[in-house]
Order: C-alpha cells, then sequence, then structure tokens
C-alpha cells in the first residue's frame, strides 16, 4: 500500500502545483442522444489533431489545455461527428450527446463522419468489433456470436467447430483474460462451443488486446478480452430481441427515475431439447444465460452500478448421464470524480465457474470449480493534454475446488468424497503512463508488481527429493512417484509465494498524420493453470493454482507494426509481426489422467514455449460497401526437456523430455490463417454480408505402425504433434431484410438469413483410425461437426 500512496500523492501534488495555474481543464462525458448510454472511446480532437484524449471506461474525458479558444471535435464510429467552439478561460466541464442520425443543434456542426484508425497512439495489437458489425457477420445456426466473429481478425483462431475459446497469437485458451464488466469469465462458451455465453443485445464495447497490454491487466499471458455491458436507457422504457431456429433472447431496458437511473435485464434460452422427444430421442442439450444491470447517478461525481451475469447448460443422455456447468459474476462499482482531472474506480467483484456431473449408471454426483473474490481501485489521472497517469491496486483471492465426489441415492455404494481444496491470494500494484514526448512520438509505459500467495491446505504430499515425477531409464518412460509422507499446513501460512515485476512498453512515430510505426515490449505473469490435454478445452478441465511444483508462466512479447490510413480514411492497412517467449508452460507425462487427481503434479512436467509471426489486415471503412481481408503467418512450439541427473558413480545422464527434448507443435499451431468479411448495403430494406476462412489443419497424432501379439492389434504412436489434420475452409453468407417501419407504430422487425459452410465443406474435427470388421484393412474415419448449416432469425424491437 505504501507505493500506491507514495504514486497518489505524487500525481495529485504534481496536478494541483506543477502546471495548475498555466492550464484549464476541458472534461466531461459522452452520451447516446437517444439512450444517455455513456459512450466508450470516444475521440475528443483539439483543434483537428494539434492534440487530443478519448473517453474512457464510463464515457468520462478530461484534457489540460492553455486558456484559448478551440475547436473541439467529437466522432464516435457509428455516430454522427460534432464541432463546437469553445473559449476555455477557466475550467469548464461540457457534456456531449452524439446521435446516429444527422441533424442541426443549436451552436453544434454535425457531419457524418467515419472514425479513421488511430496511428498516433502507442497502443498497439488491439482489435476494436461494434456490436453492429458483429450482427452482420454470418455464424452458424444464425445467432450472432462475440467469439465466433473475433476469428475473422489476424492471429485468433480456434480448434475448429464447435470448439470452445480462441486462441491469440499461438498461446493457450487459459491464457486469455475475459472480463465481463470486469468480471473474469472462465468460461467463455455455451453448449460446448457452439456459442459464446455473451448475449450481443446486452453488449456495449468490446476490445481484445493481443499484445502491448497496459500495466493495469494481468494474470494471463496471452490476450485480454474486455466487454462492457450497456448501462440501461434512461430516458424511455425499450425491447428487442429475437427468434432464432434453436434460441431466442429478450432484452428489456429502461429508467428507474428518468435520466438519473436505469436498469437493463436480458435473457437467453435455447430450446432445441423440447423439441427431440418427438422424434424419440433421450439426449438433451439446452443453455440459458441472464444479463442484468442497475446504475444510479448519485450527482455529477458520483456514480453506482451493479451489473451480474448468470449462465447454464445443461447436456444428459438418458438419465445414465447429467451435466450442468456455468458462469456466475457479480460486480459493485462507483465511479468517482475527485475534481475534473482524476477519475477513479472502485469495484467489489465475485465470480464463479461451477461443473456438475451425474453419472446414474455408476450412482455418484461429481462437481468442481473455481470462486474468486477481487477489490480493485482504479485511478485515472488527467495531468496535462500530453500526460495520463493510470494506477491502482487489484486484489484477488482464490478457491479451487478440484472435485467432490458424493452418492446420487440412499442405495448407491459411493462414500461422499472431497479432493483437497486449493486456495491462495493474488495482489497487484500497478502504474502506467500515456505521454506525447512530441507532436510525433507517442509512448506508453508502466510496471505492474504482482505478488501470489499459494495459501495452505488440509493435505499436502511430500516425495522423495522433493520430485513428484520420477524417470525409469529402463522404459525411458515417466511414471507418478509415491508420496512418501502427507502434512498439514494452515490456510494463514503461505506454501509458496511468487513476485514478479512486469514492464510494459509502447511507441509510436507518426511519420504524418496518415501512417506510424509502432513498437512495444510486454512482460506478463499467469499464476492459473487449466488442466486439459485436449486441443479444445471442455467445461470438466480444471484450474490449478502455482505452488511448490507448478511455477508461474512468464511471457516476453515484443512486436513491431506499421499503421496507415489512406484515400481519406476510406481504407486502413496494418502490418504487425511479433515474437513471444514463455517461461513454464507445462505439459503432461503420456497417460495422464487429470480428472479428479488428488495430486496433479504427479503428471506435469514444466517446459517452455514460443511463438512468432507476421499479421495484416487491410480493411475498407467506409461506404455501402465495407469489410477486411486478414492475413496470419506463424508458428508456435513448445519443448519440454528433459532433466539432468548425476548417478552415485558420478555418470551424467538426461531424461528424454517430451519428445526427445525437441521442439514440438502446440495443438494450437496453425501456419496460414486468411480471413475474407465483407458487407454490403444495397438499400434501406436490403444488406448482404459473408466471409471466407481458411486455415492449415491443426496438429494431431496419427499412428505410425502397429502391434500385433496374440490376435491383438495396438496402434504405435509416434513423437507428439508431428501430423496434422486438412486444411478447414468455408465459406458463410447472409442477407438481412429490414422492413419499412410503420410510422405510427414503434414496433421494428427484422428478418436475418444465413447459410453456415454454404459449400458444404466436412471440415475434420478429428481422424480416427480402425480395422475394418470384414475386410481386416485399416481404415481412416473422419468426423465433422457441421455441414451446410441454413438459419433464419427474426429480430424485433420497440
Amino acid at each position: 500500500m505504501k507505493l500506491f500512496n507514495i504514486i497518489f500523492l505524487l500525481t495529485l501534488l504534481t496536478s494541483n502545483f506543477s502546471f495548475g495555474q498555466n492550464f484549464m481543464t476541458l472534461s466531461g462525458r459522452v452520451n447516446d442522444a437517444d439512450t444517455n448510454e455513456l459512450l466508450i472511446g470516444v475521440n475528443i480532437i483539439i483543434n483537428d489533431g494539434e492534440t487530443g484524449t478519448t473517453t474512457n471506461e464510463y464515457g468520462f474525458y478530461s484534457i489540460s489545455l492553455k486558456k484559448d479558444i478551440y475547436k473541439v471535435e467529437i466522432s464516435y464510429l457509428g455516430y454522427n461527428t460534432e464541432l463546437k467552439e469553445v473559449d476555455l478561460n477557466a475550467d469548464k466541464t461540457l457534456n456531449f450527446q452524439l446521435s446516429e442520425s444527422t441533424e442541426q443543434l443549436e451552436e453544434i456542426l454535425i457531419t457524418s463522419k467515419t472514425e479513421r484508425s488511430d496511428v498516433k497512439s502507442a497502443q498497439m495489437s488491439v482489435n476494436n468489433l461494434s456490436v453492429k458489425t458483429i450482427k452482420k457477420i454470418p455464424v452458424v445456426l444464425g445467432e450472432s456470436d462475440i467469439v465466433k466473429s473475433i476469428l475473422l481478425l489476424p492471429g485468433i483462431t480456434n480448434a475448429g467447430d464447435a470448439s470452445s475459446g480462441f486462441n491469440v497469437r499461438g498461446g493457450a485458451v487459459d491464457q486469455n483474460l475475459i472480463l465481463l464488466d470486469e468480471a473474469t469469465i472462465y468460461n467463455s462458451s455455451h453448449l460446448f462451443g457452439l456459442f459464446s455465453v455473451f448475449n450481443p443485445d446486452a453488449i456495449k464495447d468490446i476490445k481484445l488486446y493481443k499484445g502491448g497490454i497496459p500495466a493495469r491487466y494481468g494474470g494471463r499471458v496471452s490476450s485480454v478480452l474486455e466487454i462492457f455491458q450497456k448501462e440501461g436507457n434512461n430516458k424511455e422504457l425499450k425491447v428487442n430481441g429475437g427468434v432464432g431456429l434453436v434460441a431466442s433472447r429478450l432484452l428489456v431496458e429502461g429508467p428507474i427515475v428518468k435520466e438519473k437511473s436505469s436498469f437493463l435485464i436480458g435473457g437467453r434460452s435455447s430450446y432445441a431439447h423440447l423439441f427431440l422427444p418427438l422424434f424419440d430421442i433421450d439426449n438433451s442439450a439446452s443453455f440459458y444465460d441472464l444479463n442484468a444491470k442497475l446504475n444510479y447517478r448519485l450527482n455529477e461525481n458520483n456514480n453506482l452500478y451493479l451489473s451480474g451475469y448468470f449462465g447454464r447448460d445443461f447436456f444428459s443422455i438418458n438419465d445414465n448421464f447429467q451435466n450442468v456447468y456455468g458462469n456466475a459474476t457479480l460486480n459493485l462499482r462507483w465511479n468517482h470524480l475527485y475534481g475534473a482531472k482524476l477519475f477513479s474506480n472502485l469495484s467489489l467483484i465475485y465470480s464463479d465457474f461451477y461443473y456438475g456431473l451425474e453419472l446414474g449408471f455408476v450412482g455418484f454426483k461429481w462437481n468442481s470449480g473455481i470462486t474468486n473474490l477481487n477489490f480493485k481501485y482504479d485511478f485515472k489521472h488527467y495531468l496535462k493534454d500530453n500526460l495520463q497517469v493510470n494506477y491502482g491496486i487489484h486484489n484477488t483471492y482464490y478457491v479451487f475446488n478440484p472435485g467432490k465426489i458424493e452418492p446420487n441415492s440412499a442405495d448407491s455404494g459411493i462414500l461422499e468424497d472431497q479432493l483437497v481444496k486449493n486456495y491462495a491470494n493474488e495482489t497487484a500494484l500497478y502504474i502506467g503512463i500515456d505521454q506525447d514526448l512530441t507532436n510525433n512520438l507517442n509512448i506508453q509505459y508502466g510496471l505492474r508488481v504482482s505478488n501470489f500467495i499459494r495459501l495452505g491446505q488440509d493435505e499436502i504430499f511430500v516425495y522423495e527429493n522433493n520430485e513428484p515425477v520420477i524417470f525409469d531409464r529402463n522404459t525411458l518412460t515417466y511414471q507418478e512417484a509415491d508420496p512418501i509422507d502427507t502434512i498439514y499446513q494452515r490456510r494463514s501460512k503461505p506454501l509458496k509465494t511468487y513476485l514478479n515485476f512486469e514492464p510494459r512498453i509502447a511507441a509510436s512515430l507518426s511519420l504524418n498524420d496518415n501512417n506510424s510505426i509502432k513498437a512495444s515490449y510486454t512482460r506478463l505473469a499467469q499464476y492459473l493453470h487449466l488442466l486439459s490435454n485436449t486441443s479444445s478445452p471442455t467445461p470438466l478441465d480444471v484450474w490449478t493454482p502455482s505452488g511448490t511444483f507448478i511455477k508461474p508462466q512468464l511471457l516476453d512479447h515484443i512486436a513491431l507494426g506499421y499503421f496507415l490510413n489512406f484515400k481519406n480514411d476510406l481504407y486502413s492497412f496494418e502490418i504487425e509481426t511479433y515474437y513471444k517467449k514463455l517461461k513454464n508452460r507445462i505439459d503432461y507425462i503420456d497417460g495422464a489422467n487429470l480428472i479428479a487427481n488428488e495430486a496433479i503434479e504427479r503428471v506435469i512436467l514444466n517446459g517452455r514455449g514460443r511463438s512468432y509471426g507476421l499479421e495484416l489486415i487491410l480493411r475498407k471503412n467506409k461506404g455501402d460497401f465495407q469489410g477486411w481481408i486478414s492475413y496470419t503467418l506463424s508458428k508456435s512450439e513448445q519443448q519440454t526437456p528433459g532433466r539432468t541427473r548425476i548417478l552415485e558413480d558420478g555418470t551424467i545422464y538426461n531424461e528424454t523430455g517430451i519428445n526427445l527434448g525437441n521442439w514440438y507443435n502446440t495443438p494450437y499451431d496453425k501456419p496460414h490463417d486468411i480471413s475474407i468479411f465483407g458487407s454490403y448495403d444495397l438499400n434501406e430494406k436490403w444488406s448482404f454480408s459473408g466471409n471466407f476462412v481458411y486455415q492449415t489443419g491443426r496438429p494431431t497424432n496419427y499412428p505410425v505402425g502397429q502391434l500385433d501379439f496374440q490376435r491383438v492389434t495396438a496402434p504405435v504412436y509416434g513423437l507428439r504433434n508431428q501430423q496434422r489434420l486438412p486444411s478447414y475452409h468455408r465459406i458463410d453468407v447472409s442477407a438481412t431484410l429490414t422492413p419499412r417501419k410503420n410510422k405510427y407504430r414503434s414496433w421494428q422487425g427484422q428478418w436475418v438469413f444465413s447459410i453456415y459452410n454454404i459449400y458444404n465443406r466436412q471440415n475434420a474435427i478429428s481422424i480416427n483410425f480402425r480395422q475394418n470388421e470384414d475386410t481386416g484393412v485399416n481404415e481412416a474415419i473422419r468426423t465433422s461437426i457441421f455441414g451446410i448449416v441454413p438459419a433464419i432469425t427474426y429480430n424485433f424491437k420497440f
């Protein structure tokens, strides 16, 4: 806390005394004119780009300028740009309301303009997608999907159709920090990857950081996906929703106290399972989720927010197998202004992921999960027009439940058993500075200091030579060591402590107003690990903390890029190259059992990883036809070398490690990735969109031979991830019909017709080998999830 107090006092004193007499402050908020929704990332441009700033996550901006008369431009993607002349002879609060339609207001000139790419900011490796664009992208079963949409951006892939999560720049799924209104989402998928948990109707802003991650974020080493929900319309009651083939959604928002407080509540539910009994199908799969938000404006300087999310998935096979899993979050936030230059946000956050399983034929129930309580206090200090400082403190307390088993009936025969729970606490202090050194050079630099404490627990296994994994020299295989003792350590006593310094720096050199060169270096630490030996994680996978035997992952990430706007911002072009070096990436010994394993350290080996690549994206930003073309050339590898041993006679030998200690492809290595997206507005009624995707097939393992012994045939596998599935590609199209609105009715309807995988490509999710019972010949069996999938959705609002 001492560091935090020092930072706060220094910046406060600097603000008040260094230049307070020479500069005036222009500050305020920017809202949507129709709903009063606060707008994130609005550009506040002074004197045609002489200087400027943007609104933060709560629509607030502040900029310090010398006494003078200024021309202020307020621009935001999808909204009309406003121009206003401001006589700044004293500190002034000026709020703006942006409208999606062109109109003339007193003293304000409004013009239609598309937001240009920010080539001057040092922030790089970040992607924004508007909800409007996401709803245009055709996806399987016709449901707009945030996670599926970002897969069309460079550097982002997944394991294929119906796979959960996403991979960023060669990173694993568990290396992505996913935040919904600042609360951590541990599993982002419904129905094992068919849908994401995010209802696009309830979402206001989406931002994905692939690199150059600001100091206020930590805990993951690959990316940050930051999603904010709407606050709710505080002017009038509004309802919108949609009805699709497998799911429907409804969202209601409106004022509690007009223009002072509002509410939002939205829900989605699938219903395909209701029709399965008609076809004599006992299997069932369904989901639902709820989004809710309340906000109350106490006064100009204080706002309260309460937001939450709750979702559940259900899957069953007859009465013998039942599965329930999902996320729950709750966040209470207080925004406060300490004057016009200092903005603060205090958050108390609860996040939970639950997994439940019931096996009727065995007679037991199983549940596991992870829960965290998070305290955050963030500050943003607008010191000058060319100097902003972010700083704060974060603390997260974790409870890990690796699994509890209990009987599901009185005659089950299963004894109740709770695997030992794990506990941990993570604290971080950070400071980040955004500074214009010259008119052409912007830098962002900062430091995050993270401290992770693995707390004591009821049972701790002790191993000979402190080695939970042993190597058999005769069979050249790794095996689980047997514990030699079990000890107990109080929760209040640390079991293992890690302290890491995570510097960040990024710079942008503007060659002119339309192009720039950017570079960044980021150091990140991750203390949580998802135990999964599949290419696409499942809800059954378990999170575990770093500790005595599992070290935190440490990443060094460097990136270099060139950014260009041309043809009067009609087009933008970005090219980036990156290199990532990762320490302490875990892998598993052959035959590792991860489910209900009370001593997971006995199947884990520590290694390292690296990934590197080149990303390009060309966008068309304006006009009836818009879209982009992106290409990624990349490589993602892992190495798990063997340990060096010294025998009693002094002989030195090295263990084999995995793949003989050589580098091998990660399960998410895809060297070539091409995505094309386009949308065309034919007229006020009809619009069309489509996308094409091509990816190199993901690494896998095929048998390289077979052994026959006493009429039993067993496959023989070679080194890990040496083969690949066939290349993945498809084309999706959609058409949207928006009938003309009846001016006497508030109801507005919309029909969306889509076809996923229009040429019926049978993309392989896996290829298995078997012996044909009739011919005795070995044969390959391709498993595909989707062929061609037509869909229709009806959207409405009133």
